[in-house]
């Protein structure tokens, strides 16, 4: 193997491998790139076996071949070196001979039959548009629980439908869920396959790389999930499981409406929430005619209290939420106003924005007693 490549078209490509690389592996081929030059492109694979990209760039290749090279020392060289063409060759006992302007570096690689298999990329099922993919994963991947006990919970629910797509995610103590109106060509059934959450990461990654007017080729497998841009593919492993009943969680009884600026509320809970019990997280919203108060306090910092003048009609209610959560929501929701729908104080609360109408965007979240 041997070609040639411009420093700036390898080093975008690198970049997008390096949130699949295992940094810590006992499997050590899992910390290399296999790198495979042919025609006129050089194409990259990382692998961690749940998670795979395979991505290339294009190349002066003088002699065919593949090798594997390793990965975080390959990028932070590739970052030093100047602009220009790196060139590349593998040597004897899968050594890579790097050689850029009149620098010489030789990488220790590693025999390229150690390297896992891919899955081959399947008949494509939908086109998902860049920017609609992207922003219902910032609209509910920060409520996707961290417990590994709950595996089902541990990544997000894309419910694809022949007119709409959704996506839902929730730790048991909230709910995000998000959904547009989009019509899928050639789309007959309903697809409802789980995502896990460093997936998504490396799709909203990939999707802001493409540009928000390229539209992302998804297709799966009976275990695998598959996102594809032009030249760049990452292949996930599909969460196995029953994603919870969502729809029987979203409140139809919260009657008690109040609506707030989204930036007001967010910079009151934030500053109110730094004198919270630092391992509850929990602040109090008193609802009543004069506005909604908003206020936390613990033993070791004491106590703070912000009142915002609302219009309010209904029963005085006073409910407690983690702030955490309520940021979390706050963060991702679109500027304008934003609509508190409660119940009483055991049941659970509502936001949504009132401004973003394309996604019907909902957050649930349960509340905390105080």
């Amino acid at each position: 193997m041997e070609f040639s490549v411009k420093k700036f078209d390898l080093l975008d490509e690198l970049n997008l491998t390096q949130g699949v690389v295992e940094r810590k592996t006992t499997i050590p081929i899992l910390g290399n790139l296999l790198v495979e030059a042919s025609g006129n492109r050089v194409s990259l694979t990382a692998t961690d076996l749940e998670l795979s990209i395979h991505t290339s760039c294009e190349a002066k290749v003088k002699k065919e071949g593949s090798g594997t090279i390793p990965a975080k020392k390959l990028i932070e060289l590739v970052k030093l070196l100047p602009e220009g063409e790196i060139r590349f060759k593998l040597l004897e006992n899968h050594w890579i001979q790097i050689l850029a302007d009149r620098k010489t570096y030789k990488m220790v690689g590693m025999a390229k039959d150690n390297f896992p298999a891919i899955p081959v990329f399947p008949h494509p099922l939908v086109k998902i548009p860049a920017k609609i993919l992207s922003s219902l994963i910032a609209k509910t991947a920060f409520a996707i629980s961290n417990e590994e006990s709950r595996y089902t919970l541990n990544g997000a629910l894309l419910l694809l439908k022949p007119d709409t797509i959704t996506m839902v995610a929730t730790d048991g103590h909230r709910l995000a869920v998000a959904e547009i109106d989009h019509k899928f060509a050639g789309l007959t059934r309903e697809v409802r396959p789980l995502v896990p959450k460093k997936a998504l990461t490396e799709v909203q990654r990939l999707a802001s790389e493409a540009g928000e007017d390229r539209e992302i080729e998804f297709a799966l497998d009976e275990s695998h999930l598959f996102f594809r841009v032009g030249e760049r593919l990452l292949i996930s492993r599909m969460l196995t499981g029953q994603f919870p009943n969502y729809e029987a969680v979203l409140p139809r009884e919260n009657n008690k409406h109040v609506v707030i600026e989204r930036g007001e509320l967010n910079d009151a809970v934030r500053r109110v929430a730094q004198l919270a019990d630092t391992r509850s997280h929990a602040v109090k919203l008193s609802v009543t005619k004069e506005g909604i108060e908003i206020s936390a306090s613990s033993p070791e910092y004491g106590e703070a209290k912000e009142t915002l003048e609302k219009e309010y009609k209904g029963e005085p209610l006073a409910i407690g939420f983690n702030a955490q959560y309520m940021l979390d929501f706050l963060g991702a929701a679109s500027e304008g106003p934003i609509s508190l729908e409660l119940k009483d104080e055991q049941s659970a609360g509502q936001m949504r924005p009132l401004t973003d109408e394309a996604y019907r965007y909902r957050y649930v979240i349960m509340p905390m007693r105080i």
